[in-house]
């Protein structure tokens, strides 16, 4: 019988080199057949058909959700993200979560919202994690004392984004070997992974 990822046995890496690719697949057979099969931007369409799929996927048993993605909208992202969460929380359900070729910054988000025990990658495919941007024009116009009242909107927004990034950071390094302070370091520069990098720190379980 083949293993489920809880019961996957950690390698060691002279173990995991020696692994062939061919093993490793037939190790998950779950994961040759996504139920998601998600390509593209990360936005509103993404996030329409992946409704569409997640409710014409199996009533039971492990949902496979694929994706290949230079990123792009990260509330998006947190909203399938949600959708995972929830099923998981109240049906038992788990997500398998598959990256392919690219998994880049929102890509990483939706990553986050499945446990690293359940997530792989594919030979050859890098994550890609940064910070959040903006790019924001502050137009100042009106009488002096409602100005601040401006500005101080703008500075609560800001610190918004940056607490609801840190969740996110937090979310992709549990469970892994990962600080959250190590990823804070690396994200303002672009942090690129390799999926074989990624497994050894813990972010993924395995490459296949």
């Amino acid at each position: 019988m083949t293993d489920t990822p809880h019961a996957a046995h950690p390698e060691t890496p002279e173990q995991a080199a020696a692994d062939t690719a061919g093993n490793r697949a037939q190790r998950y057979p779950l994961l040759a057949t996504p139920h998601i099969r998600l390509h593209g931007p990360v936005n509103e369409l993404m996030y329409a058909h992946f409704k569409d799929q997640l409710a014409a996927a199996p009533a039971d048993g492990p949902i496979v959700l694929s994706i290949t993605t230079l990123g792009g909208d990260p509330e998006m992202a947190r909203a399938m993200g949600d959708d995972i969460r929830l099923l998981r929380d109240y049906s038992g359900r788990e997500t398998l979560f598959l990256g392919k070729v690219a998994v880049y910054s929102a890509g990483a988000t939706l990553m986050s919202a499945v446990p690293v025990g359940c997530r792989f990658l594919t030979h050859g495919t890098r994550l890609m994690i940064h910070e959040r941007s903006m790019q924001s024009t502050i137009q100042l116009s009106g009488p002096l004392s409602t100005l601040p009242e401006v500005l101080r909107a703008k500075l609560h927004e800001i610190e918004q984004s940056i607490l609801i990034q840190d969740e996110g950071f937090e979310a992709i390094v549990a469970g892994s070997r990962v600080t959250i302070e190590e990823l804070k370091q690396k994200a303002p520069s672009n942090w690129y992974i390799e999926a074989e990098e990624a497994r050894d720190l813990g972010l993924v379980l395995d490459v296949i």
